[in-house]
């Protein structure tokens, strides 16, 4: 599964860079913070690969079980009384102008 190599690779490169900082006389506490931060950036740039293959991996997934948003009978009610709203003022718009 990509998410579950993509997820152990993050926390990798952040065990690299938590021992790496605290190596280097940071503390703990700064040594946390610190690899989070740099372990986020070095992760958007270096593990692209591997996010990407675990986002289409996770969107072939949701495709798959046909994921909707469920919204309760209320919401799905006040949906649609917006759309309406919108499109009602979108014709007036045009209809102006």
């Amino acid at each position: 599964m990509p998410v579950v190599t993509y997820s152990l690779l993050r926390l990798a490169l952040f065990v690299v860079c938590l021992v790496g900082l605290v190596l280097a006389g940071t503390g703990w506490l700064l040594g946390v913070v610190g690899a989070a931060l740099l372990a986020a950036l070095l992760s958007y740039v270096l593990l692209r690969g591997p996010r990407d293959r675990a986002a289409l991996w996770l969107q072939a997934r949701s495709d798959a079980r046909g994921d909707r948003p469920r919204l309760s009978r209320t919401a799905t009610a006040d949906a649609a009384e917006e759309d309406a709203a919108v499109e009602a003022a979108e014709r007036e718009a045009r209809a102006d102008g």
